[in-house]
């Protein structure tokens, strides 16, 4: 599980690091450096629930605000959003939004659990 938490904490490290030029940079590395960081603590078996809800909260969030627009680039019939990296209409970034805050919520949700097996008495 070290191994596991150690790689999902550098592979948001990473989403985390490219958002520097995003329209909302701030917003964007804060979400994946709260999940890197809480899967790198968990990688020592290490859990701050409230770090887990607070970055599950935001993650959910926002989410929440995308569904919207992933729901419309579905209607659309799913055109391509990896033919290049920018995101020449709103439905490419916003899909992109989407389907890496479900990474996000996912990894929470997964370490949430994990924080409460080993907690539980």
């Amino acid at each position: 599980m070290k191994t596991f938490n150690i790689i999902l904490a550098l592979l948001f490290l990473s989403f985390g690091i490219v958002q520097y030029n995003d329209p909302d940079p701030f917003l964007w590395i804060t979400i994946y450096g709260v999940t890197a960081i809480v899967c790198a603590l968990a990688a020592f078996k290490k859990y701050y629930v409230p770090l887990i809800l607070g970055g599950l909260a935001i993650s959910a969030f926002e989410l929440v605000t995308t569904l919207p627009e992933f729901i419309n680039w579905i209607n659309m019939g799913m055109p391509n959003i990896a033919r290049t990296m920018k995101a020449e209409t709103p439905f490419v970034e916003y899909t992109r939004e989407f389907l890496g805050l479900v990474l996000c919520v996912g990894t929470l949700i997964f370490q949430y659990i994990q924080a409460r097996k080993r907690f539980r008495v």
